[in-house]
């Protein structure tokens, strides 16, 4: 996993020693109108994040992928998140604070994401699920060429009654890499 450059924010692959800045961040209200809370602490957002620094779930069958994103200046505005699965898809995630929403920054850093999962993990596609009140969301996402699921395909990620799933492709994906060998996942060393 490495740090990716987008043109107005830096993603950097999330440690344990981001917790601290990151707590500040998540702890704004706004990001949970739709679903979700805030962290209880800094040390328990701490302990997730080195238990996710290992990269791939307990059972080997997915990558996970964590950056922490970054404007000039130096401030952290939220994080991407995908979980790569087996199936060449990946299950993308992000919270920013409100303060860094409608600047283009998370619409940057997701398509950053979205390059470094096809070039360097083989992901074809992407799923998103959301709340269906979660009108920034979906406005964010379809503004990324995301379409609602067919419905034969919701079953398959098991959404809630009020959730949406969204899916989009992901170009790019012919760049070969080696293989991750506790997974069998394509991932970059």
């Amino acid at each position: 996993m490495r740090t990716l450059n987008a043109d107005i924010c830096t993603l950097e692959p999330q440690i344990e020693a981001h917790a601290s800045e990151m707590f500040a961040v998540l702890c704004d209200p706004a990001i949970y109108e739709f679903e979700g809370e805030p962290p209880p602490s800094a040390e328990a957002l701490a302990a997730g994040y080195r238990r996710k620094e290992s990269r791939c779930s307990p059972d080997g069958s997915q990558v996970w992928l964590n950056w922490v994103v970054r404007v000039p200046g130096g401030a952290l505005t939220g994080y991407v998140q995908a979980t790569v699965m087996r199936g060449s898809y990946s299950y993308i995630g992000y919270e920013f604070s409100s303060q860094y929403w409608r600047r283009g920054i998370a619409s940057a850093a997701l398509r950053a994401v979205f390059l470094e999962l096809s070039r360097e993990y083989q992901v074809h596609q992407l799923v998103a699920v959301l709340k269906k009140s979660n009108y920034r969301s979906l406005g964010l996402l379809r503004k990324l060429g995301f379409t609602e699921a067919p419905a034969e395909q919701w079953a398959k990620f098991e959404p809630e009654p009020d959730e949406l799933v969204m899916l989009a492709s992901c170009v790019g994906a012919e760049a070969p890499n080696p293989s991750c060998k506790r997974t069998g996942l394509r991932r970059s060393a």
